[in-house]
């Protein structure tokens, strides 16, 4: 059974850092493509982050580019995200994804999903 737990969300002010994990099991870690997602209320899920399987190929629309950094550690079975000068339009649930083929980081490519952690940013 698939597995996925995302952690080390919270509360931050506008401008401040926080990294999310997402522990894998259940699953060969290492063959897939991993991605990170957000939904704020009354708003569509919109991919944040995707990195391949190996690691060496990353994705992030123009909203957070520059400011977030996914990576894994494969031996860990663990994602990470690296958010930095974190905004209030910033604040939403965020969610570990994983796909077994993917190509940039749409919802619809990925097959297992986690229960998400909250991110809020205040101004």
């Amino acid at each position: 059974q698939v597995q996925l737990v995302e952690s080390g969300g919270g509360s931050v002010q506008a401008g401040g850092s926080l990294t999310l994990s997402c522990a894998a099991s259940g699953v060969t870690f290492s063959g897939y493509c991993m991605g990170w997602f957000r939904q704020a209320p009354g708003k569509e899920r919109e991919g944040v982050a995707g990195i391949y399987a190996s690691g060496l190929t990353t994705y992030y629309p123009d909203s957070v580019k520059g400011r977030f950094t996914i990576s894994r550690d494969n031996a860990k079975n663990t994602l990470y995200l690296q958010m930095n000068s974190l905004k209030p339009e910033d604040t939403a649930m965020y969610y570990c994804a994983a796909a077994k083929y993917c190509s940039g980081i749409y919802a619809s490519q990925y097959n297992y999903w986690g229960q998400g952690t909250q991110v809020t940013v205040s101004s």
